[in-house]
């Protein structure tokens, strides 16, 4: 990948510099065309990295300092290879260097003749008396991928109740789905919806790409009922009038039409923990939950500590007790030790969330699914939650996350997420990262990655200014794919990468040759370096996970049907004509429709069979469209499966369209259980297009072996969309 050239309205020193510590000087929105970074986000972002580039005498004095750093030191900070070769960096070592390896197996070593994959510690010594202490991070070259074809169900595990949820769905629902969809529907994973700790507050930000914590889970999630020890407690009245609270709120979303009111939700859940935690846990139960405070370590303390915090002084932490917003201040320690109670009681909060985590990927695999569930991983943590206070070194302050301005979003965009800083990253040998990736890949049998592309660069926007008012920022994609790899092969875990959007040259090639799928959704498979038609399926990439549409999309039967359309003109979201929406849209959808017909995907409904109507003839075929492509991985938007028309999250909303607070719904709009879902016609219909597609499949070898073809990765032309984000 070739980055921009320096711009020279920045001037050469502080380009220079810029370069050196891996800040872009220009972005390209297009591949003929470079846009200059202005020099206040350039100094600005410098800053964020603790480099001083505000006066032309500073840009000299930190020029100089950063080239003799460079020159002098023998090892970066994190040294990455591949399992069976010699790491570059290693190679280029003063001849006579002496090393000293202590392997994270405990061996030591003097050379790296077969290292074992590992993060491991490394002594160097150069003749001229130089010498370094670095990790060295030895990776398998690849990182696992299916076995075979599946298809398997998308859902956001919020919108889907059951007659046992507490007013939205839960991890005894989502063990349910598993076990129902291995067994019955010959499904081979479910992919959710991030389940992340989310920042109290209210209201709560809904959205799961906002959390507290990436590497604790939210226990807003738990099946109360499910926890051992409930079954146990003693106020038998308080835990019945809190069941029939519960039961109201679940009929309040399910009958009544109301949105999922995730702090009511808590606050039930809550009140039912705080009881459960008064009976004391058996010898294993407790031995268990000492194990996982002990596996969990400082970090769970952090979490748990900033938690009982936040009940106290409220969720940002930016506004508390000065001497609070340290969390290694002495301060701090004080008050963790007065509410020992409270820290305690967010840490089994979080150990019994594990629990049912790990029961749900242990529900679908006894259900024969192969990969089992798919969970997700936000881009970013919340500038006021947890992550972003305990790892307070590893962010960079006063910097937001965002994309760059294109062609569909001239302003750009600010996810208000605070990025991690690269050269801390390396300094640390990535802890923070292989730690969440590790506790993350626990119980993922898959791990969808959001935004994908962020592993190599990000768009920093200094806080306060706007979108355009960024520049891009370099992350050493090898070592962020080295951990990666390593991780998940440890786990034996899938990992897909979402590269919907502005995709930089050169990324999609790396990810798929180090092993990541990529992410297709049918609307934007066009050949775009050809006539612009939709792309046939043989020339889709095997390599990916297949789908119609997202979380962020209109569900399949409204892109059908147009009212996509209608519902962003009844929002005031349109920026042209209606009327030129709907021509497009049309147009769009008539082209698709017209080559499922060529390619004899297309089955008419037949009256009171199934497919029951030409809508879901039209859906049956999309789904049998995937199956043709050679995409190993086919993804089922659970909401597709009944005719739902509503976006769960329609991006560029914020009030005015209850974005993830929506339970699944029928083609009328009526909220339906998982119990409904089971016994639905509709579903089953387009369940046997799957298997029997993919069974036709097995049997002819189709959709194995091919390649990226033209095309190959959605989003790269016009129509692709803007650089995805949460």
């Amino acid at each position: 990948m070739t980055a921009p050239r320096p711009v020279e309205a920045l001037g050469e020193e502080l380009s220079r510099l810029a370069e050196l510590h891996g800040v872009a000087t220009a972005y390209s929105p297009s591949p003929d065309r470079a846009v200059p970074a202005s020099p206040g986000a350039v100094v600005a972002v410098l800053a964020a990295l603790g480099v001083d580039a505000s006066t032309p005498r500073a840009v000299r004095a930190a020029l100089a300092a950063r080239q003799q750093e460079l020159a002098e030191r023998l090892l970066p900070p994190t040294v990455v290879g591949r399992h069976g070769s010699t790491p570059a960096a290693l190679d280029a070592l003063p001849e006579g260097t002496r090393l000293h390896i202590e392997t994270e197996q405990g061996e030591t070593r003097m050379d790296t003749e077969q290292l074992p994959p590992g993060v491991h510690h490394l002594t160097a010594t150069a003749s001229d008396g130089r010498s370094a202490e670095v990790q060295l991070v030895i990776a398998p070259d690849r990182l696992p991928t299916p076995a075979g074809r599946s298809y398997g169900l998308m859902v956001q595990v919020y919108s889907l109740l059951s007659r046992h949820s507490w007013g939205m769905g839960d991890l005894g629902d989502l063990s349910e789905l598993t076990a129902w969809a291995g067994r019955a529907l010959g499904a081979g994973f479910v992919q959710v919806n991030p389940l992340h700790a989310a920042v109290p507050g209210a209201p709560t930000d809904p959205s799961p790409y906002r959390p507290s914590s990436r590497r604790f889970p939210d226990p807003v999630y738990l099946r109360v009922e499910d926890v051992p020890e409930y079954a146990y407690v003693e106020e038998r009245e308080q835990v019945r009038g809190l069941l029939e609270r519960a039961a109201r709120l679940r009929e309040s979303v399910l009958e009544k039409g109301a949105l999922i009111d995730r702090d009511a939700v808590w606050e039930l859940k809550r009140e039912a923990l705080e009881l459960v935690r008064q009976v004391p846990l058996g010898p294993g139960r407790r031995a268990a939950y000492v194990d996982f405070l002990a596996r969990e370590g400082q970090a769970l303390e952090d979490h748990a500590t900033w938690s009982a915090l936040a009940e106290v002084h409220g969720s940002d932490w930016h506004r508390w007790p000065t001497g609070l917003r340290d969390p290694r201040s002495p301060e701090t320690a004080r008050a963790r030790a007065e509410l020992m109670d409270r820290v305690d009681f967010h840490s089994r909060l979080a150990w019994l969330t594990d629990t049912q985590l790990t029961a749900a990927q242990r529900a679908a695999r006894e259900a024969g699914m192969p990969l089992g569930v798919v969970h997700d991983l936000a881009v970013g943590v919340h500038p006021d939650g947890a992550d972003a206070w305990a790892q307070q070194d590893h962010f960079a302050s006063g910097m937001s996350v965002g994309a760059p301005p294109d062609a569909f979003n001239s302003l750009g965009q600010d996810w208000g997420l605070p990025p991690w800083r690269p050269d801390r990253l390396a300094e640390s040998g990535y802890a923070p990262y292989r730690r969440l990736l590790r506790a993350l890949f626990r119980y993922a049998g898959a791990l969808r990655i959001d935004h994908v592309m962020g592993l190599f660069r990000l768009w920093w926007v200094p806080q306060g200014g706007p979108p355009t008012e960024g520049t891009y920022v370099r992350y050493d994609a090898e070592a962020m794919l080295a951990i990666l790899a390593l991780e998940a092969s440890r786990a034996g875990s899938v990992v897909i990468g979402e590269d919907l959007g502005t995709v930089e040259p050169g990324v999609r090639e790396e990810l798929q040759e180090r092993g990541v799928l990529g992410t297709s959704v049918l609307w934007f498979e066009r050949d775009w370096d050809g006539d612009g038609r939709p792309l046939a399926p043989e020339k889709w990439r095997a390599d990916c996970l297949a789908t119609a549409t997202t979380h962020d999309l209109p569900p399949t039967a409204a892109r059908l049907t147009g009212e996509h359309v209608e519902l962003r003109d009844r929002l005031g979201l349109l920026t042209r004509p209606v009327e030129d929406e709907r021509v497009e849209s049309a147009t769009d959808v008539g082209e698709w429709l017209a080559l499922l017909a060529r390619l004899g995907l297309y089955e008419p409904a037949t009256g009171g069979g199934r497919p029951a109507s030409e809508e879901e003839a039209e859906i049956h075929a999309v789904h049998r469209f995937l199956l043709r492509t050679p995409a190993r991985m086919i993804g089922v938007w659970l909401p597709d499966t009944i005719g739902d028309r509503r976006p769960q999250n329609l991006p560029g909303t914020w009030d005015q369209y209850p974005n993830w607070r929506l339970p699944i719904a029928d083609a009328e709009g009526r909220p339906v259980t998982l119990e409904e879902l089971a016994a639905s016609p509709r579903l089953h219909a387009l369940v046997d297009v799957l298997r029997v597609g993919l069974e036709a499949g097995a049997e002819t070898g189709s959709g194995e072996g091919a390649g990226t073809g033209p095309g190959g990765g959605a989003g790269t032309g016009p129509g692709g969309g803007a650089e995805g984000g949460p």
